[in-house]
């Protein structure tokens, strides 16, 4: 094991008001964010005005019956409401279930019903997808004038560090969705990555473009941010490379994160780059980095990408940081060491013993080194939450391979789980192959990731059609479609092989990894 010498302990008491820690102790007009449109104007939102604003949002949810403690989801982009509304929500108590937009109903039921959320928060042109749950909604069209009309000054509500202040999702292979508790001690983990992974400084313009329906978007584009006083770019509209280019220079940012697939965008359509940047510092996260993608960025944007590495479970833990104390020379292929806060290493394959330099094994994090380890476990899921640690409790298994080599650094081989991570969003294949499987010709699917030069992996699905039955264009198409209305538009296998049977072990278990292997194969 390796890691940084910098020693990292917490300091917060064990009563806290989360609504202090993320807003009321900052100067009132400090800028806490900056909203941006399609057309690049753009409004400052400053502590003042978001403690003003989320008091009466409190007091308009506890109105409606919320209370500290209750689930609250929400389905909405990045905005003044969006943010208003999240500090609401932890100023009561509240906690906050996010929802990627570009879910369809059936993903966002299993989240909600799994949360067991007590309101839904969305923009006006999600709620047609709202339309057939059963669950009480409340509009962004509806919210600003009933904030107008709610009374300021609601006492923050005082929570301990073990409370949650999110519950978010988390997608694996097999079941559904597993919610993750996000406690307010992980406040401070948060603001470590912040500090020593991304470098943010006073005078930083800071930017990530992550969505915060995901742990990285809101992790470190809303908590982090508001935790350390920071101030962050909200891009309201979606994204695109052209877009991100012209934010990046007219608002003059020094400090980018995103998922290498933004980056990879911005190079297919600007290779030579743009006048009138100014990046001191850019950082990815959400899927491995290619060299390719590092070397064009120091070659254009003037710095390189530094690859981190992190999980919806616990955050970042393992970084190629920007922060002096911990900047080191970039080996392309590894995700960095671990950072402060965090001891990891590679386990042998069969047995809980880090494994020697260069040797293949098992990505594992040691909690008795690890103070900023905040994961408790998934909710109503001992049993899950049993099988990511050893048996004495000592490691905790992030279920990703790889090697470490003689100076600590950590590389990526594969996700064990079988996650597929395209353009930084998690997706579990389960999900897709039961969406697969309501076609009434599909008998069974399995849905694997393969490399992509721009997303990192894309889609690719197997299937077994039912007897007598031969695939065709207009069923691949109609399978496709399916998966976008039925799960998420951004989710849906780019090609579908038709076959007479799955790998599967002599007990039946799918075998993914013979289809990934055979993908591998050259054509």
């Amino acid at each position: 094991m390796q890691a940084f010498n910098i020693q990292v302990s917490s300091t917060l008491a064990s009563q806290v008001q989360p609504a202090q820690l993320l807003c009321d102790r900052h100067p009132a007009d400090q800028i806490a964010f900056t909203v941006i449109d399609a057309n690049l104007d753009s409004v400052d939102l400053s502590y003042g005005l978001i403690k003003d604003r989320s008091e009466r949002a409190a007091s308009l949810f506890a109105a409606r019956g919320i209370k500290p403690g209750d689930r609250v989801a929400t389905l909405m982009s990045k905005s003044a409401e969006l943010v208003y509304t999240l500090l609401g929500l932890w100023r009561l108590g509240a906690v906050h279930v996010p929802l990627f937009t570009a879910f369809a109903t059936p993903a966002i039921e299993v989240r909600v019903a799994g949360g067991g959320a007590k309101l839904i928060i969305a923009d006006d042109a999600q709620l047609p997808k709202l339309e057939l749950l059963d669950y009480p909604v409340l509009s962004t069209g509806e919210l600003g004038p009933l904030l107008d009309q709610q009374p300021a000054g609601f006492t923050a509500c005082v929570r301990l560090l073990d409370d949650p202040l999110v519950e978010i999702f988390t997608s694996g292979t097999t079941g559904t969705p597993k919610g993750v508790p996000v406690p307010v001690r992980a406040l401070e983990a948060f603001n470590v990555y912040f500090q020593y992974g991304l470098d943010v400084q006073e005078d930083d313009v800071f930017w990530n473009v992550a969505d915060p329906g995901w742990a990285y978007g809101l992790y470190y584009g809303i908590l982090a941010p508001l935790y350390a006083g920071r101030r962050n770019l909200l891009l309201t509209t979606g994204f695109s490379a052209e877009l991100c280019w012209q934010v990046l220079a007219k608002f003059g940012v020094t400090n980018f994160a995103s998922a290498p697939t933004i980056v990879r965008s911005m190079r297919a359509s600007h290779p030579n780059g743009v006048p009138g940047l100014n990046i001191k510092r850019a950082s990815s996260a959400g899927e491995p980095l290619d060299a390719p993608t590092i070397a064009w960025s120091e070659s254009v944007l003037g710095v390189p990408v530094r690859d981190h590495y992190g999980q919806t479970e616990m955050g970042m833990c393992i970084v190629n940081g920007w922060a002096p104390e911990v900047i080191d020379t970039i080996k392309p292929g590894s995700m960095g060491r671990p950072m402060p806060g965090y001891s990891a290493c590679v386990l042998f394959e069969d047995k809980d013993e880090c494994a020697p330099a260069g040797t293949r094994g098992r990505v594992a994090i040691n909690i008795p080194g690890s103070p900023m380890m905040w994961f408790n476990g998934y909710s109503g899921d001992p049993m899950l939450t049993a099988a990511r640690y050893s048996a004495d409790g000592r490691w905790y298994y992030t279920g990703d391979a790889g090697t470490m080599d003689e100076d600590g650094y950590i590389f990526f081989s594969s996700r064990d789980d079988d996650v597929i991570i395209m353009a930084g969003y998690r997706i579990g294949p389960f999900e897709v192959e039961s969406v697969l499987a309501a076609h009434p010709d599909v008998l069974e699917s399995a849905v694997i990731g393969v490399p992509d030069e721009l997303r990192g992996e894309v889609l690719v699905a197997y299937v077994v059609l039912r007897s007598g039955l031969l695939g065709s264009y207009e069923l691949t198409v109609e399978l496709q479609q399916l998966v976008k209305t039925q799960y998420a538009a951004h989710a849906y296998p780019r090609r579908i092989t038709y076959v007479s049977e799955l790998p599967k072990t002599p007990s039946g278990k799918l075998q993914r990894f013979v289809l990934r292997d055979a993908e591998s194969l050259p054509k």
